[in-house]
């Protein structure tokens, strides 16, 4: 019997322990939010296995990310790295293309995700860190097939994309106290 491929490959790399101390369940959180990202945009129905790597580190980590990618010398809470220039209407294209590539993996990118900024808003927010952390790579996630904010109109959608998503992770709104608050990352 041929082996097949699993719909999806979610590499969850902790850099930083202070991870495992501070969210224990941290890399199944994450990897659980970008499934759920995934399946909204209906990619996991194909026979392609569907990867994205998603980077636990600390500020400092993100920091450097960010000036090295963004020219930006700051932390912030979320980066991703698609692996293609994506628009979310073309992800039909993109679902036609892994019917055609025959069951080679479909690469998306990456999403690195700062700790310290992470718990700092969370506290600030009220919201439990795990929540926070499903939202940041949903953020991400969506960021790395095409979704963006750059526009009222675009980040609407997206936060709204977003919403649903993590509706159905069991987390409440985070758009709900503050109206068209955007993550600060892109």
């Amino acid at each position: 019997m041929e082996p097949t491929l699993s719909p999806y490959q979610i590499d969850v790399i902790i850099d930083d322990p202070m991870w495992d101390q501070a969210l224990p369940e941290a890399a199944l959180t994450a990897e659980q939010a970008a499934i759920a990202a995934l399946e909204a945009a209906g990619l996991l129905q194909y026979s392609n296995a569907i990867e994205v790597a998603i980077l636990l580190t600390d500020d400092a980590k993100v920091q450097s990310l960010n000036a090295q990618f963004r020219d930006q010398d700051k932390p912030t809470n979320v980066l991703s790295f698609p692996a293609m220039d994506l628009h979310p209407n073309h992800l039909e294209v993109l679902r036609e293309d892994a019917a055609l590539m025959d069951g080679m993996p479909l690469i998306l990118g990456d999403i690195a995700v700062a700790r310290q900024t992470l718990f700092r808003e969370a506290a600030k927010q009220n919201i439990p860190p795990g929540h926070h952390l499903q939202h940041l790579v949903v953020h991400g996630a969506l960021h790395l097939l095409g979704y963006d904010h750059m526009d009222d109109k675009d980040a609407e959608f997206m936060e709204a994309l977003e919403v649903t998503i993590l509706k159905q992770l069991g987390v409440a709104n985070p758009y709900a106290e503050i109206p068209h608050r955007h993550i600060d990352n892109e």
